[in-house]
């Protein structure tokens, strides 16, 4: 029995090991074919829903799961149906760690060796480089970025390191001022680059009544500093709505359709 036990411990500590221990390269990651592209020394996975519309690319990006969610099963219905109201080619992504997503150099959000991930100024340039990588791989000439709990709060700390990148913002259940809740110097959110955000960039922030996670005052107070600093910035309010979820609920879709709709 013992035997057995030390056995499967030793087994699990030598697979966890070699998942991280080999990188998955990027002539790896081509030969995997649609649905993978190589950005940031990332293998990540993905799932495209073709639009009508010419130019326009939503990007999709999930909040923090635990490691190994198979996001895609939960975001690729989330993206057919914003691709079906927007006629717009819609992206999920699932960051490393999620949906066979590698682990090369960033362990998943949710990970007993990593905190506050999502508020790393390297984490955020990854992103920064993936969605380049899908805006070239699909010639979009506007990028417009859906994201939820974390996935916001890494989408607004992009706005202000890369200006240019994005033009139309969903943030929704984020957290926008990552030092009421950490006193770790190094991190960085929006309230440290709003400043650098484009006044030209339409940015929609939701927020739900019942959310413990992200209260609403989070959002309220970034909406008011938002303004204050000149940006096109939209407070939508989804009532009754707790965390989970709150970005595939109808009063979110309606808002960022007449987003993307403008």
């Amino acid at each position: 029995m013992y035997g057995k036990l030390i056995f499967l411990t030793i087994s699990f500590f030598v697979f966890s090991t070699v998942s991280f221990a080999n990188p998955v390269s990027q002539e790896i990651c081509i030969a995997k074919g649609n649905g993978f592209i190589f950005a940031g020394g990332e293998c990540i996975a993905y799932k495209a829903i073709a639009g009508d519309k010419e130019g326009p690319l939503t990007i999709i990006v999930h909040g923090t799961w635990k490691e190994g969610t198979d996001i895609l099963a939960r975001y690729t219905p989330f993206a057919e149906d914003l691709s079906m109201l927007t006629d717009t080619m819609t992206i999920a992504v699932a960051l490393p760690g999620y949906s066979g997503s590698s682990t090369n150099h960033f362990t998943a959000l949710s990970h007993d060796k990593t905190n506050n991930l999502a508020a790393q100024k390297k984490y955020i340039l990854f992103l920064d480089e993936l969605i380049k990588a899908l805006k070239e791989k699909y010639k979009a000439t506007t990028v417009n970025y859906v994201g939820h709990s974390a996935g916001a709060m890494m989408g607004a700390t992009l706005m202000g390191l890369d200006p240019d990148l994005i033009q139309n913002i969903a943030l929704v259940g984020g957290r926008y001022n990552i030092h009421e809740v950490s006193k770790e110097k190094e991190l960085i959110s929006a309230v440290d680059v709003i400043d650098k955000i484009s006044k030209k960039a339409k940015i929609v922030l939701i927020y739900g009544t019942k959310d413990e996670i992200s209260r609403p005052e989070v959002t309220k107070d970034f909406y008011t500093l938002a303004k204050e600093n000149g940006l096109h910035v939209k407070l939508v309010e989804v009532k009754d709505a707790p965390h989970l979820d709150l970005d595939r609920t109808q009063t979110s879709m309606e808002a960022i359709s007449k987003m993307l709709e403008n």
